[in-house]
């Protein structure tokens, strides 16, 4: 079967497997500042070359920004093949602080660890590595076999890590170019180290910040003292409105379009290796506290929160001062779940907080609106299972269908414009210290990875020729 050959020689080949995905991380592609602007075309100029070297027709895309990276195969095979779209992104984050870095960032060192080796540099885990898992499986299809088992569509993006302006337009530009039968995102992890994990489920997002406004100028606290309404004290007592006792959030229709856990997916979760108390005490806490009659990972994965991200006013300068402020100010945000509305969700915070208010204050909202529904895949898609059997068969354990705390928003842009359902799966773990200083991935995270998308693009084939 060409399946077996191909691993073999993904086997063969890790240690030039590993050496491309060097190259990759020493180009310095950090999207967010200017100054690192050429690097993010040499990313880009990079991905097209070796796309290229496998026989795929890759361009390098402008945009306001930096660049997108499109790709496909010259011989579109069998029109009966599936049709996947493969997204990953090539830009990272900053490297600050440098100083509790053990190596230099951008030379990416392979490194003996108590846990097995690991590849140690910006990007290794987050994205270049988790991308690159995909660009091998597919390079080693193709030198076995000469084409590829599924007809793909790779789409790599230089923006995501600073907050993705140019994608929405040029989805919305190539919408027909993109358009495949499902997406395929790369940019997540397993949920327990050595469990293969597909996202099912990722929360949205609302945000939102109001002012808090009494009298009309800064007080002294010895003249008004007393008789004056405080706007610090009385924000502090609409925040408190928020929840109550059990942890609940007591704003009224807060809990509409959220669904219980399906039995069978509970199971999973029940059974996918996570550690509640080593996840509570990596961060020192000794139990939960969020929302009672909810395990841990169900109130990360399918249940909604309101929390306060930023709370301010008065006085915040060396020593005292007696002051009664004129303001006061707060940012929150929502995570949502199932067929929660942002925007009815906004209406009834905003309601809420308004009905609260004593007379002499006043509050006003910020205008800048952000908010983006819960993404909720649809696992009854054949390729689900097709991949998840696939996965199972590599690592020799049951992959698990999970939630997602954050947002993931390509996801619902996929399915928005593109009207695509998308397939998260990656191979990272939660101690690769994304975004942080000494980043890593393992090299068996990206070993696997390669010989998990070799059996899922086979997978997904045989069972459209099936």
């Amino acid at each position: 079967m060409p399946l077996n050959a191909v691993l073999t020689r993904i086997d063969a080949e890790i240690p030039a497997a590993i050496d491309r995905l060097m190259e990759l991380l020493r180009i310095p592609s950090i999207s967010t500042d200017p100054a690192y602007a050429g690097p993010c075309q040499d990313a880009a100029d990079w991905l097209v070359a070796d796309l290229q070297s496998i026989g795929i027709k890759a361009e390098k895309r402008a945009t306001p920004g930096h660049p997108m990276v499109v790709g496909h195969m010259d011989d579109a095979g069998d029109d009966s093949l599936p049709h996947v779209l493969f997204y990953g992104h090539y830009d990272v984050q900053p490297v600050d602080p440098v100083a509790l870095w053990r190596s230099d960032p951008f030379d990416p060192q392979l490194e003996e660890t108590d846990t097995g080796k690991v590849i140690r540099g910006r990007g290794a885990s987050d994205d270049k590595g988790q991308l690159m898992t995909f660009v091998e499986a597919c390079r080693t299809w193709k030198s076995v076999t000469g084409t590829l088992p599924c007809r793909i569509t790779f789409f790599f993006e230089g923006e995501e890590e600073s907050g993705s302006p140019s994608l929405i337009p040029f989805l919305r530009e190539h919408a027909d170019e993109l358009k495949a039968d499902l997406a395929l995102i790369c940019d997540t992890s397993m949920v327990s180290p050595g469990v293969p994990s597909i996202a099912s489920q990722l929360r949205g997002m609302l945000k939102d910040e109001f002012t808090l406004h009494g009298p009309k100028i800064d007080l002294h606290s010895g003249h008004y003292g007393g008789p004056g309404l405080n706007p610090l004290r009385e924000i502090a007592r609409i925040i408190a409105s928020f929840h109550d006792d059990q942890g609940r959030v007591a704003i009224d229709g807060f809990y509409e379009g959220v669904h219980p856990v399906p039995a069978d997916l509970l199971k999973q979760w029940e059974n996918c290796g996570f550690d509640e108390q080593t996840y509570l005490n990596s961060v020192g806490y000794t139990r939960p506290h969020g929302e009672q009659g909810y395990s841990t990972l169900v109130q990360q994965w399918a249940r909604p929160t309101l929390e306060i991200n930023g709370l301010w006013g008065g006085y915040q300068g060396v020593g005292s001062k007696t002051v009664i402020p004129s303001e006061a100010h707060c940012k929150i945000t929502c995570r949502l779940v199932g067929d929660m509305d942002p925007d009815r969700l906004r209406d009834r915070l905003r309601a809420h907080v308004e009905a609260q208010l004593h007379p002499d204050s006043s509050v006003t909202w910020d205008q800048n609106l952000e908010g983006s529904p819960a993404a909720v895949m649809n696992t009854s898609h054949p390729a689900f299972a097709q991949a998840r059997q696939a996965l199972s068969d590599e690592w020799n354990r049951e992959a698990v269908f999970v939630g997602m705390g954050g947002s993931i928003p390509i996801a619902g842009f996929f399915k928005e414009i593109l009207g695509l359902d998308s397939m998260l799966i990656g191979f990272a773990n939660d101690d690769d210290a994304i975004h942080s200083p000494n980043e890593k991935y393992n090299v068996e995270s990206f070993h696997k990875g390669i010989r998990s998308w070799a059996r899922i693009l086979d997978a997904l084939a045989q069972g459209a020729s099936g």
